[in-house]
C-alpha cells in the first residue's frame, strides 16, 4: 500500500491499482464547533440562563429588565405589566420569586406572574401560579385576589373554554379538570364566601362529564357543610335531585336512580316549603312516579302474559302504591279483579287440622 495525495491506494486483483479517498463530512463538524463556540447569553434573540431557561429578547434588549435589588425587579415587572409587556413581567417577576423567595416582595411578584399569564389568555398556567402563592404565601396581601381570580378562570372553564395543548393551542374542554380547580379553591379558602360556590359548582362540572354519583356527592357536601346558608343548602339539595333524576333519565331507566330523586325532592320540599322551585320539584315528583308506575305494569303484563298471575298481582299492586291516581292504575286495579280467581285456584288449600 502507498500513500496518496487524496487518501491511499488500494491493490486489486489483476495487478490494477484503484483509489480509494477518505473524506470527513466538514460541514456538519464546523457548524456544530460554531454552535460549541458561542456563549449561552450571546446577543441573539433566543437566550439562555440557568434556572430560567429558554427566552426571546431583541437584539440589544438582552437583560435590561434584570435587577440586584427584589424591590427594583419587583418595580420593573410591575412597570412591565402596567405597559402590557407581559412576558417581560412575567420574567421580571418570576425572577423575584427565584432569586428572593423570603423576601417581602415575592408573595407580589408571585400575584403578578398570575396575572401576567392570566392577561396573555393562558388561563391554565395563571391559575397553577396563583396557587403557587396561596400555598407558598398564605398571609399574601393579594390571597383574596388570588381566590377570586382563581374562581373566574374555573368559570370560564365551566363554560366551556378549552383547555390548551402547550399552553397556546386551544385543545379539548375537560370537566374533570375544572372539577379539580374548584376543589382546589375550596380546600384554599374554606371560609371565604367564594368557598360554597365552588363547592356546588364542583358538582355542576362533575354533571357536565355525566358522572352523577360524584355530582351528588359535591352536592351533599355543600348541604352538610353550609346548612346553615339557606340558599346554597336549598340549592344543593335540589341539584342533588336533579343528578338522581338525570341518572334516571338515561337510556336504560334506573329506578334506584329514580327512588333516590323523589326522596332528594321530598327532602327539599320538606326543608324549603317557601322555595319557588317547589312546584317543579313536585311535577318532577310526578313524572318519576308515572315511569316507575309503568316500569311495574309492563312487568306485571309480562307475568301475565306468561301465566305467572300470582307475580303479576304483585306488580300490578306496585302500581297502586306508587301512583295510585293515575290511569295506569285504573288498569292496573280492572286487572288484579280479573286475576282474582285464578290466583285463587293456584293457592293451595290449607292444611287440614288434626
Amino acid at each position: 500500500m502507498q500513500p496518496h495525495p487524496g487518501g491511499f491506494l488500494d491493490l486489486k486483483k489483476g495487478g490494477h491499482y484503484g483509489v480509494r479517498v477518505k473524506r470527513w463530512p466538514l460541514l456538519p463538524v464546523l457548524v456544530g464547533f460554531c454552535l460549541l463556540a458561542l456563549p449561552f447569553s450571546s446577543p441573539a434573540p433566543l437566550i439562555f440562563r440557568p434556572g430560567e431557561g429558554w427566552s426571546y429578547e431583541p437584539v440589544g434588549g438582552e437583560g435590561k429588565w434584570r435587577r440586584d435589588r427584589a424591590q427594583d425587579q419587583l418595580e420593573v415587572a410591575q412597570a412591565a405589566f402596567d405597559q402590557g409587556n407581559y412576558r417581560v413581567a412575567t420574567k421580571a417577576a418570576r425572577r423575584v420569586v427565584r432569586e428572593w423567595p423570603m423576601s417581602d416582595y415575592a408573595p407580589a411578584a408571585q400575584y403578578l406572574v398570575g396575572r401576567s399569564y392570566e392577561s396573555r389568555k393562558q388561563d391554565e398556567k395563571a391559575f397553577k401560579e396563583y396557587q403557587k402563592l396561596l400555598e407558598k404565601y398564605p398571609k399574601a396581601a393579594n390571597y383574596d385576589e388570588a381566590l377570586q381570580r382563581q374562581y373566574a378562570i374555573a368559570l370560564r372553564y365551566l363554560g366551556g373554554q378549552r383547555f390548551k395543548l402547550w399552553g397556546y393551542v386551544p385543545f379539548l374542554r375537560s370537566m374533570d379538570k375544572t372539577a379539580g380547580m374548584f376543589e382546589k379553591i375550596v380546600r384554599s379558602g374554606p371560609f371565604s364566601e367564594l368557598a360554597p360556590h365552588a363547592q356546588l359548582r364542583v358538582g355542576a362540572a362533575r354533571e357536565r362529564e355525566r358522572e352523577y354519583p360524584q355530582a351528588v356527592r359535591a352536592y351533599d357536601v355543600a348541604a352538610d357543610r353550609y346548612f346553615d346558608r339557606p340558599t346554597i343548602a336549598s340549592d344543593a339539595v335540589y341539584r342533588a335531585g336533579m343528578a338522581y333524576y338525570k341518572q334516571a333519565k338515561k337510556s336504560e331507566y334506573d329506578q334506584g336512580a329514580a327512588d333516590k330523586a323523589i326522596a332528594s325532592f321530598t327532602d327539599f320540599i320538606t326543608l324549603f316549603p317557601k322555595d319557588r322551585r317547589v312546584k317543579q320539584a313536585q311535577q318532577l315528583i310526578a313524572s318519576l312516579k308515572q315511569e316507575q308506575a309503568r316500569g311495574h305494569f309492563e312487568i306485571a303484563r309480562y307475568y301475565e302474559k306468561n301465566k305467572r298471575w300470582s307475580g303479576a298481582v304483585v306488580y300490578y299492586n306496585e302500581v297502586l302504591l306508587i301512583d295510585p291516581q293515575s290511569t295506569l292504575a285504573e288498569e292496573a286495579r280492572r286487572r288484579i279483579e280479573a286475576l282474582q280467581p285464578r290466583t285463587q285456584q293456584a293457592t293451595p288449600p290449607p292444611p287440614a287440622a288434626e
